[in-house]
């Protein structure tokens, strides 16, 4: 009987604790659910806000000017893989991969392939290859904020003509990564203006207008015989002049870039000619563009005092160069052409390319034009023709130390494409004519084709 009672008990004991247990185990649980859903809803709060900034930041950010490699591809690029770095702040990855097989009846500067420009004076003998340089990808950031309106971004690029990896039996199959810009952009949405801090091109530098070729990507069709521009470290500002109105858009861009030159001195180092004192290269351009068409014109000047940094450097000819130029350009797209072209002048322009890459106080003028017919929506056929003549008395008053002086130069090229989504294929001719002299009396006239298969791949 009194086991019978001491398990009654203990049965009742049992179910009072259980009682009074359940309601705090219960409320445990419903706390732990509470923290649970709170932290929850924080992330999605957060996941939210950075969502809203990075659809504002892209709708904010202005439309960037396009790289001359995505020039040359005429369907649309796929979309790219975006993602998140910080909160707020989307990355794109974008590029394509370039592959040129091509045949040469000349050894060619600034390079064979796929950054022939124009034939070594004299050379002989005929080669072959497969170049894949052009090959490039860039990293575009948006969605910064900054302060007030203004929100940022940026882009870093990069290719493969950094030069090869040494000089040995493989070193040709091994091709180094060169940085090509690396800028960060400060934009103003309201006010319609971005400033732009970093390595970009130069304003003389056609980058909504450069040739369309699946061959000469990184190094365009008639660079440097027929135009110039370079990418320097520097700062432009981006203002637009009739900001938010219709019909064609009008912009001013004025620039302030690091100043260069070939020496003397050291021109890794920060100790050449154009770097003498705080004397920038300064451009402006004046563009306007419509959905057919473009146009601009743009201004280059600089200082270069040729004593050198230090100012011991013997200057036989004189001093100084002012370096100047001025070009115009425009494209127009009726129907299923495109039309391309630009006419330039100016004097001391070897560094942006100018003069065929030769430096000194030499006056000179030159141009481009091409022109494009799309047969269907894959296939299309371009035409290019660029002339570039240097004044010869003043190449030759330049020349020094034997050099060979380059005085005029003539590239035809003829290109058939193939575009179907992502991919691109071309056949491409390219012909050039290009004058010399060595000793300042006799001219030799050089030329040199090159005929190439290209396949392109974006993304």
């Amino acid at each position: 009987m009194a086991t019978r009672q001491t398990h009654h008990r203990s049965a009742l004991a049992l179910s009072v604790a259980c009682a009074l247990m359940f309601p705090l185990a219960a409320h445990a649980q419903n706390d732990t659910r509470e923290q649970q859903l709170e932290q929850r809803v924080a992330q999605l709060e957060q996941q939210l806000d950075e969502l809203k900034a990075m659809i504002q930041a892209q709708k904010a950010a202005p439309a960037q000017p396009a790289a001359p490699a995505q020039a040359v591809a005429a369907a649309p690029a796929p979309a790219a893989p975006v993602f998140s770095s910080a909160p707020g702040v989307s990355v794109a990855l974008h590029g394509f991969v370039s592959a040129s097989a091509f045949s040469q009846d000349k050894s060619f500067t600034y390079g064979n392939g796929q950054n022939a420009l124009f034939p070594i004076p004299g050379s002989k003998g005929s080669l072959s290859g497969v170049d894949v340089r052009n090959t490039r990808f860039w990293l575009d950031f948006k969605g910064a904020q900054f302060a007030g309106n203004w929100s940022g971004g940026g882009r870093i690029e990069m290719d493969f003509f950094g030069g090869f990896n040494g000089t040995g039996a493989y070193s040709q199959q091994q091709p180094t990564p060169r940085l090509r810009q690396a800028y960060m952009d400060l934009t103003n949405p309201e006010s319609g203006t971005t400033v732009r801090i970093g390595q970009q091109w130069d304003l003389m530098f056609p980058v909504d207008n450069s040739p369309t070729s699946l061959a000469h990507i990184a190094f365009p069709l008639g660079f440097g015989s027929g135009y110039g521009g370079w990418r320097f470290p520097g700062v432009v500002v981006m203002q637009d002049l009739n900001h938010g109105s219709t019909g064609a858009q009008w912009r001013l861009d004025v620039g302030a870039f690091e100043g260069t030159w070939s020496g003397p001195g050291n021109n890794v180092n920060y100790l050449t000619a154009g770097s003498v004192g705080f004397r920038p290269q300064v451009e402006a351009r004046l563009h306007v563009q419509d959905k057919t068409w473009l146009a601009y014109f743009s201004a280059h000047y600089s200082k270069v005092d040729l004593r050198g940094v230090g100012g011991t450097a013997p200057t036989p000819i004189q001093s100084s160069v002012n370096s100047t130029g001025y070009e115009i350009g425009g494209q127009w797209k009726p129907g299923p052409w495109t039309f391309k072209g630009l006419a330039y002048t100016g004097n001391g322009l070897g560094e942006i390319f100018g003069a065929m890459s030769q430096f000194g106080d030499i006056k000179e003028s030159g141009g481009f034009v091409q022109a494009g017919y799309g047969f269907t929506p894959n296939w299309s056929l371009y035409a290019f023709y660029a002339y570039s003549r240097p004044d010869s008395k003043d190449v030759i008053a330049w020349m020094g130390n034997g050099s060979t002086g380059l005085l005029r130069n003539r590239q035809t090229a003829l290109s058939l494409q193939y575009t179907a989504g992502s991919y691109d294929l071309s056949a491409e001719w390219m012909h050039d004519k290009l004058d010399s002299t060595s000793d300042g009396t006799d001219r030799k006239t050089t030329t040199g084709n090159q005929f190439s298969l290209n396949a392109l791949y974006r993304f």
